[in-house]
């Protein structure tokens, strides 16, 4: 009988309550101890979670836990994720894989050294919604893809989150915050990206905190809150892409992918479920997509267990290093060519994931 996988998690900020909650959805794994350099949020998370609480240290010295959940914020994924690589776990990160390349392929080429898995959120593109887009563009139900347009457009977080201060540094800003959920989603429906252009703005060297943790804070601004760009896909489609933290409020839609026979009309990328509607070539209005997937709640921690199966049954996982790495690269090549002015081929590539089947991680053993 095959064990379950245990993970422990290494940051419990405001993000790693959703991952504790959906993690207990699938049989495969089990969260059972936590750490954060704040000891006292640990603690909190550990008696809400009936987990153990312990040092950083201690918790990479485990050797019953095989998977560290690194939720640290952008600027210490690195040293987080190379120290659990070098601990002998398998280890996946929130986004973005890192805020340089370097350190990314840091990563990667340590991990493969190991002979470890390298994860990294976002797995939004397992659930039901963006699974079910992946069947109809590959059932041919548009046609051959040919262009599409993303937008994520808000005024910020500092309006909610409890410690925004990080969202506006090297490593923050709208790209690279919401950047990986839009451009994931898309690598998943398209495949690799070829080549981009972009320009960017920073209309304010600073914002101010509105939320009740920090309001009146000032939170300086390092970095372009608002990036305009084009991503060239090798299959030839053409993808109009706009993030910003400058816009009180639009009506795009957040990803529309058209083909040569119709368009489709893709869910929030951030999240696990539809709306999804479809228009064909020579239909007037837009019909609803019934979810040929499930995964549609709250479901961060599905790439978690995509990496638990991987490791239970020797396959790759979907939301891998390769992957992430290869979005930080669409980024960073975006910010490069708002910078530079002109068109930047991007180095990397990728295999586009493998489709999810529908119910695949419902059962553990298989």
């Amino acid at each position: 009988m095959l064990k379950k996988v245990n993970v422990g998690i290494i940051g419990c900020g405001n993000i790693s309550e959703a991952y504790l909650t959906a993690a207990k959805t699938f049989s495969i794994m089990q969260i059972t101890a936590c750490a954060d350099i704040n000891m006292e949020a640990a603690k909190i998370k550990a008696k809400a979670h009936n987990i153990e609480a312990m040092s950083v240290e201690e918790l990479l010295k485990r050797e019953d836990i095989e998977i560290i959940l690194n939720l640290t914020t952008p600027q210490a994924h690195t040293e987080v994720n190379l120290k659990a690589l070098n601990a002998g776990k398998h280890v996946h990160c929130e986004k973005p894989l890192a805020v340089i390349r370097n350190d990314g392929r840091k990563v990667l080429e340590l991990a493969k050294q190991k002979g470890l898995l390298v994860g990294c959120a976002p797995d939004t593109f397992l659930g039901g919604g963006i699974q079910t887009c992946r069947k109809v563009i590959d059932d041919g139900e548009i046609g051959k893809p040919v262009a599409g347009t993303a937008f994520m457009m808000c005024h910020g977080h500092e309006s909610w989150h409890p410690n925004p201060g990080f969202y506006y540094l090297k490593g923050g800003g709208p790209l690279l915050d919401m950047g990986p959920y839009y451009i994931t989603a898309l690598v998943n429906l398209l495949g690799p990206v070829k080549r981009v252009c972009a320009l960017s703005a920073t209309p304010s060297k600073e914002r101010i905190a509105t939320s009740k943790e920090q309001a009146g804070k000032i939170l300086p601004v390092e970095v372009p809150t608002h990036i305009a760009g084009t991503l060239e896909f090798q299959n030839g489609a053409v993808v109009t892409m706009v993030m910003s933290f400058d816009v009180w409020n639009h009506s795009n839609h957040t990803i529309e992918i058209h083909g040569m026979e119709g368009s489709l009309q893709v869910p929030d990328p951030n999240g696990f479920s539809g709306p999804i509607r479809i228009n064909k070539h020579g239909i007037d209005d837009w019909k609803d997509v019934s979810l040929s997937h499930g995964y549609t709640g709250p479901m961060r921690s599905i790439g978690v267990a995509d990496m638990a199966y991987a490791i239970r049954y020797n396959r790759k996982n979907r939301c891998n290093g390769e992957l992430a790495y290869h979005v930080l690269d669409i980024m960073i090549s975006l910010n490069e060519s708002a910078e530079e002015k002109k068109f930047i081929d991007v180095e990397s590539t990728v295999e586009q994931p493998t489709a999810l089947k529908n119910g695949e991680f419902d059962k553990f053993p298989l």
